[in-house]
């Protein structure tokens, strides 16, 4: 029942169930978190699954803590696959960050050194969570703030080895790259030209803001704010290198209608229709 191919999508939020439920756009899907879901019935997961009847859906964790010095939790886990189960996403997807410590959830994506102990403990992580769900997950690349010392990888390295090593693929998270290469000082463009394309399964797309003390040297990946036009020139860049990747556009908050998001989400399926046409002129 999916419809072929998608194309842009938006963050599922509950302010705009009924106009989503009944939303048309040719190639829309939407995404959750599941962690908002993970339950056996009641008026969540019933309003999730009438979404799922008309549109692809996309599961987008935030807790499975992949970097985390143990595996992740067998009940948290058992949980977001007999959501997977469900539901049947498009696509699951995770962060290569870790947020808990000795059983307690912390409210952040946290950073970690990528070491090869670092690297071997994420792939470990990362096949328990595709053996038990059954399929692959897709893995996004962090947002930073401040360096850590102690790397052996470079990240583009980090995550095209955990691609090698477990099959998994990528969310490349576009707003996270043009953010990451103002604080910490490097080119977006040099690393979006060394990652590894041919893994990504999905892109995100979202705003942000300048820290309200330090201003425009320290961006805060908020998700509050349209799109920069910097981010999408980026966006466009790769697109022309890939050709159409499904892409999401990320609003969590100081949310505006549906209609104003469904408008940056169409910016999106422009850009992969055109992406489309194109590839198709070229077989």
């Amino acid at each position: 029942m999916t419809p072929l191919p998608l194309t842009a999508g938006l963050g599922l939020k509950p302010q705009h169930y009924d106009e989503a439920l009944h939303c048309t756009a040719p190639g829309l899907w939407w995404e959750v978190h599941p962690e908002n879901y993970l339950a056996d019935g009641g008026p969540r997961l019933a309003w999730l699954e009438a979404i799922r009847g008309q549109h692809p859906v996309a599961l987008h964790g935030v807790s499975l803590s992949l970097a985390a010095d143990a595996p992740p939790d067998e009940a948290h886990l058992a949980r977001l696959a007999a959501l997977a189960r469900r539901i049947e996403p498009v696509l699951v997807s995770e962060h290569l960050a870790w947020s808990t410590w000795r059983g307690q959830y912390l409210p952040d994506l946290l950073p970690f050194p990528r070491t090869h102990a670092a690297l071997q403990r994420i792939a470990d992580n990362i096949a328990r969570t595709q053996d038990a769900l059954q399929r692959p997950i897709a893995i996004e690349n962090p947002t930073h703030y401040l360096h850590i010392d102690g790397h052996d990888w470079a990240e583009t390295d980090f995550l095209a080895e955990l691609v090698q090593r477990t099959g998994c693929s990528l969310l490349l998270d576009i707003n996270n790259v043009y953010i990451s290469a103002n604080n910490m000082g490097f080119s977006a463009q040099a690393y979006l030209d060394a990652f590894p394309l041919h893994a990504v399964a999905e892109i995100h797309m979202a705003g942000h803001h300048a820290d309200p003390v330090h201003g425009n040297a320290l961006l805060i990946d908020s998700h509050d704010a349209t799109v920069a036009p910097a981010v999408w020139a980026l966006y466009e860049r790769v697109i022309a290198r890939t050709g159409p990747i499904p892409t999401l556009i990320e609003r969590d908050d100081k949310l505006p209608s549906l209609n104003e998001l469904l408008a940056e989400r169409d910016q999106a399926h422009r850009v992969l229709a055109s992406a489309t046409h194109e590839e198709a002129m070229c077989s």
